[in-house]
């Protein structure tokens, strides 16, 4: 997104709303590029425009976020989740620290239902996929030498991951809990490999 539409979201995030006219003037261009934006965000869902009818005058458009603008926005969450893993593992040792991720697995599991019960391994496995699509993954099935293995060419935690592997320990735990079968990571994007891939075993 470039810099004036930034300056145009971020303005109507700081003042609540904006008129074409105060736009113009906080950011120093005219009305009508002012409006181009406008357009543009508008129609990718990012603001919404509601008519203000005065007693004089014109009506007024005012221009307001929608809940899609927060992904742009800038953010520290990076930064945060760092800093709350450094705060967990100089507070708990490493045995409460796998604790907890394994609770995040068993949580990440359970809102997406129960698939251990009913369904063959493979059929299992397909759902998981979906599952770990909706978590960021990229991932697939694959038979490698007669075995099932589940390969993701991507980490949606590589940034943090760099700092504390331990976060790898989700993925793992995530489709343990979810297929109830022991799992077995042999590649790991983090330490150089070109996927994440985990033999799963019945």
């Amino acid at each position: 997104m470039v810099d004036t539409r930034h300056a145009v979201l971020d303005h109507i995030r700081v003042n609540g709303q904006s008129t074409v006219q105060s736009l113009a003037e906080a950011l120093g261009i005219s009305p009508i590029s002012v409006r181009h934006h406008l357009t543009s965000l508008q129609a990718e869902g990012l603001i919404r425009v509601e008519l203000d009818r005065q007693r004089v005058g014109r009506p007024k458009h005012i221009y307001s976020l929608t809940e899609r603008v927060e992904p742009t926005l800038p953010n520290q969450y990076h930064t945060l989740a760092l800093r709350l893993l450094d705060e967990l593992k100089a507070s708990l040792s490493p045995t409460q620290v796998t604790a907890i991720i394994d609770r995040i697995a068993a949580t990440v599991a359970a809102r997406y239902g129960d698939p251990q019960v009913g369904g063959t391994l493979e059929q299992r496995l397909t759902h998981l996929v979906d599952v770990l699509g909706a978590e960021g993954f990229m991932a697939e099935v694959s038979h490698v030498d007669d075995q099932l293995v589940l390969m993701s060419s991507n980490c949606p935690y590589t940034s943090i991951g760099q700092h504390h592997p331990e976060v790898c320990q989700i993925d793992t735990a995530l489709i343990r809990t979810m297929l109830g079968v022991s799992v077995e990571q042999t590649s790991c994007v983090l330490h150089g490999d070109r996927n994440c891939a985990f033999v799963v075993q019945e």
